[in-house]
């Protein structure tokens, strides 16, 4: 230990560089994406890290104003597939993870077992029987194949932060609410649900970014017939002998400002919700 700590206060300088370093390899692709959106589509390719001067919302213009709506109707896609997949995911996991964690049956401490196990099975993996069994029941290229896709391979996350949080949750409070007369659907809605804000905005802000950034499934699910998201807009922008960059770069920066937008307006309980299951075991 001793020799340790000497090391460290003779280079005091090697974890703020190592940060640096750390720091600098993550926001370049940020730096690249904020810099060429308003740069010159002519300027992109020969110089794509230079400084936009003078900057231009010509990428952001033309992108919106695409004769094939690439954007806009990414954009409803997206806004649909996401928002039905997080409303199902949360109603379905907080519901389950409150059943699983406040019974104390061999099956649900199995079932709850089988669902974590789920985490580690890559979406990848699945796809091709995924896509047989939507064929199977027709829902094949439709935006309610996509959003079951989401929920069935979801609800194991959510179970898992809702059940870590739902342990916090004094089991007193829903043993006063049913002597009360409350049944066990409204001690739930009403005691319990209430008391998983931080639990809910952590589900919602990582599925939600999850799903909206989702880029392999919408694109064999839905097909050239079921419509595009914004992320699929982005490679279908991309052309096999050209491809106007500030365009892309544009779609880009487009596709990525709702999710951050949700992102800031949920933020603040975004640590304390995925830091709760670990107060109380």
């Amino acid at each position: 230990m001793p020799a340790a700590n000497s090391r460290t206060t003779k280079a005091p300088w090697v974890r703020p560089v190592a940060a640096l370093v750390v720091t600098a390899a993550f926001f370049l692709p940020l730096y690249l994406v904020l810099t060429n959106v308003f740069k010159p589509g002519k300027d992109i390719a020969g110089h794509p890290a230079s400084l936009p001067w003078p900057p231009t919302l010509d990428n952001l213009r033309a992108a919106l104003d695409r004769p094939d709506r690439l954007f806009w109707n990414g954009l409803i896609n997206s806004v649909t597939i996401t928002l039905f997949s997080i409303v199902v995911l949360t109603v379905v996991s907080a519901l389950l993870g409150h059943y699983l964690c406040r019974s104390r049956s061999r099956l649900a401490r199995l079932t709850l077992l089988v669902l974590l196990a789920g985490l580690m099975i890559p979406p990848q993996v699945i796809l091709v029987p995924v896509t047989e069994v939507l064929r199977l029941t027709g829902m094949m290229t439709t935006l309610q194949g996509i959003v079951a896709f989401n929920v069935g391979y979801y609800v194991p996350f959510g179970v898992f932060v809702f059940s870590g949080f739902i342990r916090t949750v004094p089991l007193e409070l829903e043993e006063s609410a049913q002597l009360d007369g409350a049944g066990r659907w409204r001690t739930f809605w009403q005691v319990v649900f209430p008391l998983l804000r931080p639990a809910t905005a952590s589900v919602l802000i990582f599925l939600g970014v999850w799903i909206w950034n989702d880029f392999l499934n919408p694109l064999i699910i839905l097909g050239p017939a079921g419509g595009t998201t914004v992320t699929v807009g982005v490679y279908r922008a991309i052309g096999e002998h050209q491809a106007d960059y500030g365009q892309v770069f544009g779609l880009m920066f487009l596709a990525a400002l709702p999710v951050l937008i949700f992102y800031l307006a949920l933020q603040r309980h975004f640590v304390k919700g995925l830091t709760g299951g670990a107060v109380k075991g």
